[in-house]
């Protein structure tokens, strides 16, 4: 029972991971294009000069992207072994990027002026964004509160599973190959060593036996 348990918690948190995963590779493939819309609009790499301001919305974009990825692996490999130490590595990066979630989520909403929080966007990708999120809120809130309730979830399942603890059992390939740790007292089983006559004592008890008689 508690074996298949475990495999059910285990599937369940790679299904969920695999939800973050999609969404980082979703921020990926975004910034990819607005990093080519970007060097088509300066011409080159090194067009708009070393004093300009750096794109630093799509590259953040780009570094939370990886980010989701990396956490996915990770949850993967935490999930595959149930080790009590990856799934608790795994919590704590989870945790803190929904803490980075929601600290950018309360300057949004509480600042009015949260905009001059950060620097300028030469490549204009933020306000487009800003744009395209106040157009669709309600389509934008709901993949929030999704990719939030895949992240809750992964934590939750990652402790259940902590909890539940590896399966030894599932190195060995049947029951046979198991040896237990402990054997009972009782049944310490003693090897007799087998008793060999010795034919030329035989021959003398007889022939002694014989004289005798005579």
């Amino acid at each position: 029972m508690g074996r298949m348990a475990r495999s059910f918690l285990q599937s369940l948190l790679k299904l969920v991971n695999s939800v973050i995963g999609l969404v980082g590779m979703g921020m990926i493939l975004y910034s990819f294009w607005m990093l080519r819309v970007w060097f088509r609009q300066v011409g080159t790499f090194w067009a708009a000069g070393p004093g300009s301001t750096p794109p630093w919305f799509i590259y953040t974009f780009l570094g939370l992207g990886v980010t989701f990825c990396l956490i996915t692996c990770s949850g993967h490999v935490a999930a595959e072994t149930a080790n009590g130490h990856c799934l608790s590595c795994y919590m704590v990066l989870v945790f803190l990027l929904v803490m980075l979630e929601a600290a950018v989520t309360a300057d949004v909403y509480l600042n009015r002026d949260w905009q001059e929080d950060f620097p300028e966007d030469p490549t204009g990708r933020l306000n487009d964004f800003k744009n395209f999120v106040r157009r669709n809120f309600e389509m934008c809130k709901g993949i929030g509160l999704v990719i939030v309730a895949a992240q809750a979830s992964s934590i939750f399942l990652a402790m259940m599973l902590r909890a539940l603890g590896p399966d030894c059992g599932s190195y060995y390939d049947s029951d046979d190959d198991y040896v237990p740790a402990r054997l009972p007292l009782l049944k310490n089983h003693v090897q007799h060593t087998p008793y060999v006559a010795d034919p030329h004592v035989s021959s003398r008890n007889d022939s002694w036996n014989v004289s005798i008689l005579k």
